[in-house]
């Protein structure tokens, strides 16, 4: 009695677990969804895409959006995107804006672009309305030495068919600031600059710097230029200080060779002096010698010692007149 009154309750059980498990694993909800909007698709279709791993909704919901927009696009081409790693809603919202903004855009290269890391979606936002890219600061040195600074604002607009392999915004910028400094470096004076910033814009914007970038150059326009420094007058200052220090340094060169070359006269002096002093030692010793042989007499020997006596006298008058009048000279 047990067992039959409690089978209904085990059969409405296993009934509510199977349509719990029917509803999680069929996304029955997206397909009434689906059929909906007019969206043709089978059951199996979707039960195909749990099994291949790939989230139905992601899929049914852009390809709801793509077919109300009146995009041709089929389950395929957005299952094998998303399995690709592409971001499906941001393609068809893509589409769907190329199609409104009458731009020609396939499936294929959309997906190819988003692929490729850019965002499509803005792509052809920025194909429509264009985007302002501006530079900073860029400065530049004039023929007449004179630093000129210009700020410039870039309008391009998305080129879809380069955008795949196309560089992108840091090189229009390095590209424009690459020809206002030209501009600016090739101007004879900088007041010219000054006076017609156009000229900046005009050189080049006709240079084609769009040429294998993602973008085309509608634009360039100087937001903002200034005066720099005097940069001729500050490499003359550089170069006139340059020029002193070599000077003093060869001077001190010549100096310290002076010095080296006085000290050397002086050594040559003091050797000199010692071979005077020896010399003169040996005077002594050669009248010894000739007073032992008798070449002289002792009265030559003591006219001699007089001479020098005399001499020695004289030197010590010599000296003290000097000092005298150095004494005089100071009273006055």
């Amino acid at each position: 009695m047990e067992l039959v009154e409690l089978l209904p309750i085990l059969i409405i059980g296993i009934i509510i677990i199977a349509v719990a498990v029917l509803f999680t694993f069929i996304p029955v909800m997206l397909w009434i969804s689906a059929l909906a909007a007019g969206v043709k698709i089978s059951i199996f279709t979707l039960i195909g895409m749990r099994l291949r791993r790939v989230v139905p909704k992601m899929v049914i919901n852009p390809l709801i959006k793509a077919h109300k927009a009146g995009v041709d696009v089929n389950t395929n081409q957005l299952e094998s995107h998303y399995l690709a790693g592409g971001n499906v809603d941001r393609v068809v919202n893509a589409l769907i804006a190329a199609e409104r903004a009458n731009i020609e855009l396939s499936f294929e290269r959309c997906a190819a672009i988003d692929l490729a890391g850019r965002d499509v979606l803005e792509a052809v936002q920025m194909s429509v309305n264009p985007k302002v890219i501006e530079t900073p600061f860029i400065a530049g040195v004039a023929m007449d030495g004179i630093e000129v600074k210009a700020k410039a604002r870039i309008t391009v607009r998305a080129n879809i068919d380069r955008l795949v392999g196309g560089a992108g915004e840091d090189t229009v910028i390095a590209r424009v600031g690459e020809g206002i400094v030209s501009t600016i470096g090739s101007s004879d004076d900088h007041k010219k600059v000054l006076e017609n910033p156009d000229l900046i814009s005009k050189n080049v914007l006709s240079k084609g710097l769009d040429a294998g970038t993602a973008f085309e150059i509608l634009s360039i326009d100087i937001a903002d230029i200034d005066i720099g420094k005097n940069i001729g007058a500050i490499l003359q200052t550089d170069q006139a200080e340059a020029d002193k220090n070599i000077a003093q340094a060869k001077a001190e060169e010549r100096r310290a060779m002076a010095v080296a070359q006085e000290q050397e006269m002086r050594a040559k002096v003091q050797e000199m002096q010692a071979k005077v002093v020896e010399a003169e030692s040996q005077v002594p010793l050669a009248m010894a010698e000739a007073l032992k042989k008798g070449n002289i007499g002792v009265m030559d020997y003591m006219n001699y010692r007089n001479i020098m006596a005399d001499t020695d006298m004289r030197d010590m008058i010599s000296k003290i007149s000097e000092f005298e009048n150095e004494d005089k000279n100071d009273d006055r």
